[in-house]
């Protein structure tokens, strides 16, 4: 937990960028019948039935010193879908930066031998290389920003039904588009020396005799 508190406090480095990676998925659900479109007096209306069209993954990237997100709507969280955007970030988003400051969570797959699944060794070994690896404690993944940013984009574009991959993709391109454009970044206010004071119970203790 506490390197996560001082990754997140080093000054901002351009060669060293700091991003943060999460993953979530979003249940597309169609509707059985059309709905009523809103009129003067008159919210819109839809039916309670629903068709479930299965579950769409996504990966949400953020950088807090940049001010910059961006999503990868990709349908599965596989290792290869999480290896492939590893590839993303280091030869397309940050192609000059001499390494890679990764933050995310500690899920089995998020780790350099799933590069070595999804890719040749000498590929593996090289983006294996580009990053500096952190990772959140088992249950502290509110530490990670990304998730943050999922939270926004969740209450703010996608607390309602959509029906297919494609529609998810276009409205959180546009969701990205839209906190981009106003540089939304994030206050991270908690530090080592709060964790210490209001997270005490999760450090280990030492019975003294």
């Amino acid at each position: 937990m506490e390197d996560v508190f001082e990754t997140y406090g080093r000054p901002p480095d351009p060669k060293r960028p700091l991003v943060c990676l999460d993953e979530f998925c979003k249940e597309l659900i169609a509707d059985t019948r059309q709905a009523q479109l809103a009129l003067p007096g008159f919210a819109a209306r839809m039916d309670y039935e629903y068709e479930r069209r299965g579950m769409c993954g996504v990966f949400m990237v953020h950088a807090p010193h940049q001010c910059w997100r961006d999503v990868r709507v990709t349908g599965q969280r596989t290792v290869r879908h999480w290896a492939a955007t590893i590839k993303w970030l280091c030869d397309e988003v940050f192609p000059d930066a001499e390494q890679i400051v990764l933050l995310q969570d500690n899920l089995n797959t998020h780790t350099p031998a799933s590069l070595y699944e999804a890719f040749d060794p000498a590929e593996a070994l090289r983006l294996k290389q580009r990053i500096a690896w952190h990772y959140t404690p088992k249950h502290g993944g509110w530490l990670n920003m990304a998730e943050i940013e999922i939270g926004v984009a969740q209450q703010q574009y996608l607390d309602r039904r959509i029906a297919d991959q494609s529609t998810l993709e276009h409205e959180l391109i546009a969701w990205r588009d839209k906190r981009n454009a106003a540089h939304c970044g994030t206050d991270w206010q908690f530090k080592t020396a709060d964790a210490r004071t209001k997270l005490k119970r999760l450090y280990p203790s030492t019975l003294l005799t």
